[in-house]
């Protein structure tokens, strides 16, 4: 069973100015749509655990973290950026 992904206003807004002021800006698009795809499939076991129920997780050049709703079977990435 997969999840959803859901991506916060705040995190499309990050995603947006990091695509925008990127120097490769498929770099950016394929490091989300990986992202999309490893959150869908194993959120709950996808990088480490942060305080207050986050996790973060990175995907070269991006970094985010997000939350992780089993009943729900839902993700939301709360935040992004290029590291």
């Amino acid at each position: 069973m997969s999840y959803r992904v859901d991506w916060l206003p705040n995190a499309e807004q990050e995603l947006a100015d990091v695509w925008l002021q990127a120097p490769n800006r498929d770099a950016v698009s394929s490091a989300a749509h990986e992202l999309d795809l490893r959150l869908m499939k194993d959120p709950e076991n996808e990088a480490e655990s942060r305080p207050t129920g986050r996790r973060i997780t990175f995907c070269k050049p991006l970094g985010i973290f997000f939350r992780v709703c089993p009943d729900q079977r839902l993700v939301q990435v709360s935040h992004v950026w290029r590291y």
